[in-house]
């Protein structure tokens, strides 16, 4: 009995250790001034990643340093070589916002370490190139001036800094995985100075570009085999007091390791992962799925594995229909304009868009008293009233909505609001039936439903 007793009190123990440390706060925001500074995020829900670089070059993956196993003086041409003469940012945020996207993310800095912007501690940057130009600059000027929100994405890791310590994702990394091995390619690296230079550039991003919406900081992997990096490495608990010091209204991704903070973050990140796999919330957090149209984020020239259309608009409306967000990677070429194969997705996605936003923009998962028919998705929009109902299969005669007797005012078709017809279903009082007119010539249809 003693014997149970004390288990009992462990597993209280570890359940009360447990709370208070999902209790834990790194700052004193509530609540409702979260949902307040978010609202924005939640109510646009699409926004474009931009993954650009010197990888462009090689265009074979933004990661070719890393999967080649090069060293600097292999890379050191790309450096050399970069002039994207045909770099037109403004070009850029028209695509964006015709597309739909309401918010873009530049990768400022990737793994590689090359700074697209005119960073003070370093002449690893696009201003001691060819090209000597502040690209973040003139992208922040450009999507700006297309009313489009601008985030920034930073890389926490940095191939090229001489005091960042090779671990397990560094291309230097020892293939012998022997502690020895490391050290002896560590000698002489000092860690903190890195750190340092990791906090100056993020200070100079929030400093010099006025107002940033968001910040990706991508990413931490403290149990790389003993030899990864995560919160403490970075400072993260320092950094993150620095980054809403600067920018109070700041979003920020869950990439810090920083878990055990209910303010760690403010949303969640799956990537790359498949419509069926994304969940309403992650850790108590909303997310935002971030994509690539093909296999890669950076440029590569010949990956041939594109997403189809209704492939991408699927992972968008299954994002809001969970009550997420879609961000969706274009790689540019070195020469700075949009690959063709991108540009195409673009555009469809903009016809879409164009027609269907409202299905999309201020929408969330649906009440669970709305359940979805099969090969449909939900979206809700509560101040408006509407249920859009998308009918991602056209092979059905009928679409039965269960339940939903009494509380529908009017049906009609998104894109063009002709009227759809509904009657009861059978002898089951409490269900609908819609009997489908001819499809109509878009990807994915979709249904507004006003209730009452």
């Amino acid at each position: 009995m003693y014997t149970v007793k004390k288990v009992l009190v462990l597993i209280f123990a570890v359940i009360i250790f447990q709370t208070l440390q999902a209790q834990q706060k790194i700052g004193t925001e509530t609540k409702a001034q979260k949902e307040k500074r978010m609202a924005w995020w939640t109510h646009d829900r699409f926004g474009m990643f931009i993954h650009w670089g010197l990888y462009a070059q090689p265009a074979r993956h933004e990661w070719v340093k890393r999967w080649e196993r090069m060293n600097d003086e292999q890379y050191q041409p790309y450096f050399e070589m970069f002039n994207p003469d045909m770099f037109d940012p403004k070009t850029w945020a028209k695509q964006a916002k015709a597309a739909g996207m309401k918010y873009a993310v530049l990768t400022t800095k990737h793994h590689e370490g090359f700074c697209l912007f005119n960073s003070k501690y370093t002449d690893y940057k696009s201003t001691k190139t060819k090209a000597n130009r502040d690209l973040v600059r003139e992208f922040v000027d450009a999507f700006r001036a297309e009313g489009i929100r601008i985030g920034f994405y930073y890389s926490l890791i940095d191939w090229h800094h001489p005091d960042y310590t090779v671990d397990g994702l560094h291309p230097l990394q020892p293939k012998s995985e022997a502690d020895a091995d490391y050290a002896r390619l560590n000698k002489g690296r000092n860690w903190n100075n890195y750190k340092g230079y990791l906090h100056n550039q993020i200070r100079e991003l929030l400093t010099n570009y006025g107002k940033i919406d968001i910040l990706w900081l991508d990413f931490s992997y403290p149990n790389s085999n003993g030899h990864g990096k995560g919160k403490n490495d970075w400072g993260s608990i320092e950094l993150l007091k620095m980054i809403r010091q600067l920018q109070p209204g700041i979003l920020v991704d869950n990439r810090l390791d920083l878990d055990e903070y209910q303010d760690g973050a403010d949303f969640a990140t799956p990537e790359q992962v498949k419509p069926s796999e994304l969940q309403s919330e992650y850790g108590g957090m909303p997310f935002e799925t971030c994509q690539t149209f093909s296999g890669s984020w950076g440029y590569f020239r010949d990956e041939n594995s594109w997403k189809s259309n209704r492939e991408l608009l699927t992972l968008l409306i299954t994002a809001v229909s969970k009550s997420g967000n879609l961000i969706l990677n274009v790689g540019p070429t070195a020469r700075g304009y949009f690959d063709y194969r991108a540009v195409r997705a673009l555009d469809s996605i903009g016809n879409w868009m164009k027609y269907n936003q409202r299905s999309i923009y201020g929408c969330t998962q649906a009440p669970a008293e709305y359940k979805a028919p099969e090969n449909t998705l939900l979206t809700y929009n509560a101040s408006a009233k509407k249920i859009y109902l998308h009918l991602m299969q056209y092979n059905q005669a009928t679409v039965t909505l269960s339940g939903y007797k009494g509380k529908i005012k009017y049906a009609q078709f998104l894109h063009d609001n002709s009227e759809i017809r509904y009657e009861p279903a059978g002898d089951n009082s409490n269900d609908l039936q819609i009997k489908l007119p001819q499809k109509p010539n878009l990807e994915i249809p979709v249904i507004e439903l006003t209730l009452q």
